[in-house]
């Protein structure tokens, strides 16, 4: 088996799906993992350029890197996923949606519907957290280790930044610090990003939004316009990357997906496996 990315797996049942945000890892779902592996077979990759997983040598487009998600789906024999994602990867989600290998989706800010000045706003956050963590890269190690070193280094991404851990705050350093390919990555697929495609989407989707989310602003709700039967629910008092702000409620809407798949007969394109 041949795989192109660096794949993080655990549980059993159901193949469920996780993806990352740009400027992190796999780890930065760590909150969420014991409640899904309790009922899902969880696959977390490291996105292109991130973490383990090599960059791409063409353009890191949305659809160059869903192109990658689905031939290492194709090698792990799984046809169709229910899929969590956040941000880069909430857009992720609904392209492999859009292509038929999604059973359900829940989509947190997913990017891709800002408008002109939102994109900019978002493109020049995104940047000074890059450059600010590559300039902070050798006391990184030390800051995570502490409450206020990580609530330091995730202000902007959480609400309640203390909560996460030492594994998603290190998770900035393999992200935004150390990415190989992170500039690309956010002019093709966050910048210049424009979803299509859409209508094709027959799956649950559930689109969610922290209301204390300074990055993503107003855009995705504007989804609800693009796929016929979504629905969007707030998420209350957390922020952008909110896993450790509200994992409960991110659960939840996980069930609750995965449930209305299995209502609506979205049968599994994989038997249900032990990762």
């Amino acid at each position: 088996m041949t795989l192109r990315l660096s794949w993080d797996r655990g549980g059993a049942g159901e193949p469920l799906l996780l993806l990352h945000g740009l400027g992190s890892t796999h780890d930065d779902f760590v909150a969420v993992r014991p409640r899904l592996e309790d009922g899902y077979a969880v696959l977390a990759p490291d996105l292109p350029g991130h973490g383990r997983s090599p960059a791409l040598r063409g353009r890191p487009t949305v659809a160059a890197i869903v192109d990658v998600i689905e031939a290492d789906l194709d090698e792990l024999g799984i046809r169709r996923v229910h899929v969590l994602g956040n941000s880069l990867g909430a857009r992720l989600a609904l392209e492999l949606a859009s292509r038929g290998r999604a059973r359900s989706v829940v989509a947190i800010a997913p990017n891709g519907l800002n408008v002109l000045p939102e994109r900019l706003y978002q493109g020049a956050a995104l940047g000074l957290a890059r450059v600010a963590l590559r300039g902070a890269a050798p006391w990184l190690d030390g800051m995570v280790r502490s409450v206020l070193g990580r609530t330091v280094l995730l202000s902007g991404l959480r609400a309640a930044p203390w909560r996460a851990g030492e594994r998603e705050a290190r998770a900035l350093k393999a992200g935004f610090a150390e990415s190989e390919d992170f500039w690309r990555m956010l002019w093709w697929a966050i910048l210049v990003d424009l979803p299509t495609g859409t209508e094709r989407i027959d799956c649950p989707v559930v689109l969610a939004q922290g209301t204390a989310d300074v990055i993503a602003a107003g855009q995705t709700p504007r989804y609800l316009c693009l796929i016929a039967g979504s629905r969007f629910v707030p998420l209350l008092g957390a922020g952008h990357a909110s896993q450790s702000d509200v994992p409960g409620a991110i659960v939840r809407l996980v069930r609750r997906a995965t449930g209305a798949a299995a209502r609506e007969g979205h049968g599994p394109g994989a038997t249900s496996f032990i990762a």
